[in-house]
């Protein structure tokens, strides 16, 4: 028998931990609207299966778990995952970059642009949000060393699309 999801714990939830839900769920489905109904339903989710979270990582993690899946549900759902989630942005003061770190940088984002979904995300999740690979393997449903050899491999494959492009 499902428990009533009280108002005042859903919205209490949904405020805390709302801009990190989205943030990751956006990175995959690409659209405002249904990352927003994904975002609620992994909420929902989340508090009918409050009694199963043990305490192994975060409760944000946990939830970002959920998260994922949900989003994993929903491209499944839509069809083919689509190539694209979005930029890998870094945050650099424009004014300490020379003109050529900048095309640089361009290229680098164009070459992250190219990779699968999953490869940007955990590019994402690792560099920009600065999460442990203990965290993103509990997220992504992996295992750390598996996530830590796919860095090395994306760090090697992104730094010879970069050459590729700088060729070109």
């Amino acid at each position: 028998m499902k428990q009533e999801i009280s108002r005042k714990e859903y919205a209490r939830l949904v405020r805390e931990y709302a801009p990190q839900v989205l943030d990751l769920i956006m990175r995959l489905l690409q659209d405002r609207r249904e990352a927003e109904d994904t975002a609620q339903d992994a909420f929902v989710k989340a508090y009918e299966r409050r009694a199963s979270f043990r305490g192994e990582s975060s409760f944000l993690t946990w939830l970002l778990r959920i998260a994922y899946h949900e989003a994993l549900d929903h491209l499944r759902q839509r069809g083919p995952f689509m190539e694209d989630i979005g930029e890998l942005t870094t945050v650099i003061e424009e004014e300490d970059l020379s003109t050529q770190r900048e095309e640089r940088i361009l290229l680098m984002e164009e070459a992250v642009e190219e990779l699968p979904e999953k490869d940007q995300l955990l590019l994402h999740l690792f560099y920009y949000e600065d999460r442990p690979l203990r965290d993103i393997a509990y997220i992504m449903d992996a295992e750390p060393n598996t996530l830590s050899q796919r860095l090395s491999r994306l760090r090697k494959k992104l730094f010879l699309m970069i050459k590729k492009k700088e060729n070109e």
